[in-house]
């Protein structure tokens, strides 16, 4: 049941999870309830000295005044009903356990041991997370992939349409949208194939909680047909680092199959800080979004311009949309692209961190990507800009040099992960969790079958699946990206000496 409003002409400029906090801490009492800092008292100095003593005083468990997350009575289901208004939701959850918890919950909350689920191959490994838990069948889609660019985009409603024929029996489909960088797939075309099939479409917008905002933006995927929607509010909006929220419109996805599935996956102690930064992110949205996102664009728009115009640099723009599985870019996402300067992306991120002080979200083996969001000033795209100009100045003498070394390298050892995928799977991710499994060398492990989740961040697409067959070329990229400085998750062994094995 939505909450009463009473008399409140908008109730969008009304934050009651952070007033009722606000008014937990102003009230004196002796607290004999957790946490142990006891509202700050018996904080570690050293923590005081780099924090602060007052966010401790609203470090608070649920009190009576603050509801339950789990059976929301009071004013979480104030500040839910508020977000679901703000973001074009029926329903909303808020998640304190990040948008993992929420993908997991998604694919819970919709397919039962041995279902079907229509996926990409480059999904984020919450969603594999979700699979083992589930126990539920990938059938994995390759997205549209961009070779000259070597980015992976969405899927396409093609792709989804095979799908679909050949696997009627599916529960449910899920995509990502929009990518790491920015990219947006046909969400609505894809919503209207997985309806047309009495599916669900569960939409990983983790990157696009901010559509909803600005017209200039891509669609929302709510507003385009999804059912189910998780966000990270963190990743572009204002709330804290781990604040998440899961959305639904219409009946397709049971209400309290998310909630007993949010039950698993979520801390049954959530952070009051984190709930309260999702009130107060959606009610800077709602009230202001529409002109902070206006001059966000605005920025990123004047930085894409000017990096272009930087020699040996280039950008992903809005006009190079225009294939089925890229049909439009969130503006707010700049993705440089170096190798023009004779330089991988790795390089280029660890001069631009160490030397010019200004941090990439993602480098990758050609690219460099930035998120611009509303808690961005002009003078920090300035420092992007200059940051570049002195990076090419500075990579002006060696660049030749390096371009011959870079057209050296063999290719097979480059290769896009989506161009070695195997079309199938021997084992589902679950059974491949839980079966016995050993470490081999890592020449021995071509042909068996992986018991690891091995991702290259980046470029954000599994290489390796639990369940699936090793393959040299895989082992090879792999090793590539350590070698040029990428970073490898997932595996026990980081150097990749080893790899785990399913025993057959």
């Amino acid at each position: 049941m939505q909450p009463d409003f009473g008399r409140v002409l908008n109730p969008q400029t009304e934050t009651p999870l952070l007033k009722a906090l606000q008014s937990c801490v102003q009230k004196p009492h002796a607290p004999f309830y957790t946490p142990g800092h006891k509202r700050g008292q018996g904080i570690p100095a050293s923590l005081a000295a780099l924090l602060g003593a007052q966010v401790f005083q609203a470090d608070l468990p649920e009190l009576p005044e603050l509801d339950n997350l789990f059976a929301p009575q009071g004013v979480i289901q104030e500040a839910q009903a508020l977000a679901a208004g703000a973001f074009g939701a029926d329903r909303t959850w808020f998640l304190t356990n990040g948008s993992t918890a929420g993908v997991i919950a998604a694919i819970l909350a919709t397919c039962n041991p041995g279902d079907k689920i229509i996926l990409p191959r480059n999904v984020h490994q919450s969603a594999v997370s979700g699979l083992i838990l589930s126990g539920a069948v990938p059938i994995f889609i390759q997205p549209d992939y961009d070779p000259t660019l070597d980015l992976a985009h969405s899927l396409t409603p093609a792709a989804i349409a095979e799908a679909l024929a050949q696997h009627p029996d599916a529960k449910a489909v899920l995509m990502v949208y929009p990518t790491y960088y920015g990219v947006c797939g046909d969400v609505a075309a894809i919503a209207q194939l997985a309806h047309q099939h009495n599916m669900p479409l569960l939409v990983d917008e983790a990157h696009g909680a901010h559509f909803a905002f600005h017209p200039e933006l891509p669609i929302a995927a709510l507003t385009a047909g999804a059912d189910l929607v998780v966000q990270s509010t963190h990743k572009v909006l204002s709330a804290m680092t781990q604040a998440a929220m899961l959305h639904t419109r219409g009946d397709r996805v049971k209400g309290d199959r998310i909630s007993k599935a949010l039950q698993l996956v979520q801390s049954t102690s959530p952070s009051y800080l984190l709930l309260a930064s999702l009130d107060a992110a959606r009610h800077q949205m709602a009230t202001q979004g529409k002109q902070l996102l206006e001059y966000t664009l605005q920025l990123a728009d004047e930085a894409r311009s000017r990096l272009d115009q930087i020699p040996g640099l280039s950008t992903l723009k809005p006009e190079q949309a225009g294939t089925a599985g890229f049909i439009a870019l969130d503006r707010t996402r700049l993705t440089v692209t170096v190798t023009g300067l004779g330089i991988s992306g790795f390089a280029a991120d660890a001069i631009l961190n160490e030397q010019l002080g200004v941090t990439a979200e993602l480098p990758s083996l050609q690219h460099l990507t930035f998120i611009v969001s509303v808690g961005n000033t002009s003078a920090d795209l300035e420092a992007l800009v200059q940051a570049f100009g002195a990076l090419a100045a500075m990579q002006g003498e060696t660049a030749e040099t390096q371009r011959r070394r870079e057209k050296q390298r063999p290719s097979s050892l480059i290769l896009h992960p989506l161009s070695f995928i195997p079309p199938s799977s021997l084992l589902t991710p679950r059974d491949a969790f839980f079966a016995a499994t050993e470490a081999v060398p890592v020449a021995q492990a071509v042909n068996r079958i992986s018991a690891e989740l091995i991702c290259p961040y980046p470029p954000g697409i599994p290489v390796l699946m639990p369940g699936e067959v090793i393959s040299a070329e895989a082992i090879a990229s792999l090793q590539t990206i350590l070698a040029i400085g990428g970073t490898i998750s997932g595996c026990a062994d980081s150097s990749l000496g080893t790899l785990r094995i399913v025993l057959c």
